[in-house]
Formats: structure tokens, C-alpha cells, sequence
């Protein structure tokens, strides 16, 4: 459903706060809400810098948790999943195709 958006407009639930995001930050928090509380690992969801888009939207006020997951093979270890807490609204996405179209 959000596999391509660029542009994100959403209204926070907790407070009247209205956030607009771009780029990876709305195709990240796109990601976390279509999950919902399932959470996603960036192996799920394949992207250069999940932990960075992760911050950018933490210092935006969006509480968003990590889950230390144990995995197994040769380099066995732990992953994070990370799972969006506070309550949003789409207002409006914008996806990369409509973007094209409309320029």
C-alpha cells in the first residue's frame, strides 16, 4: 500500500499536532504504520539506513520502539524491530508515480 510514497501528511491522535514528512522519513513511517503493532525488521522492508530515518522520526516526537529479536545462523545475534507507538492519521500520501504524473 505505501511501498512508494514520498510525501506523507499525517495528524497525530494524542495531540492536535499535524506532521509533514518527505522522503524517507514518510516512506519509513508509511512502513511502520501499514505493519502496525507487528513492528518491521529492515530486512522486511529493505532500505539503506533504517536506523537513521528510525531517529530523524524519534526527534520529531513520534515514539517509535526497538525490540531486540534473537536470530540464529553463522552470525547469529539479535536485530531490532521497530514498532511505531504513537497514534497517526493519514491525511494525504503522495507516491512516487503520482509525483511523475503530476510534474
Amino acid at each position: 500500500m505505501f511501498n512508494d510514497v514520498v510525501e506523507l501528511l499525517v495528524q497525530r491522535l494524542d495531540t492536535p499536532e499535524t506532521l509533514r514528512l518527505k522522503g524517507r522519513e514518510a516512506w519509513t513511517l508509511a512502513c511502520l504504520m501499514e505493519v502496525r503493532e507487528h513492528g518491521v525488521i529492515p530486512l522486511e522492508r529493505p532500505a539503506p539506513r533504517w536506523s537513521a530515518y528510525v531517529h530523524s522520526l524519534r526527534k520529531r516526537g513520534i515514539v517509535i520502539d526497538t525490540i531486540d529479536e534473537p536470530h540464529a545462523g553463522p552470525y547469529s545475534g539479535t536485530h531490532g524491530r521497530y514498532i511505531l507507538r504513537t497514534p497517526l492519521r493519514v491525511l494525504k500520501a503522495t507516491s512516487a508515480g503520482e509525483r511523475r504524473r503530476a510534474a
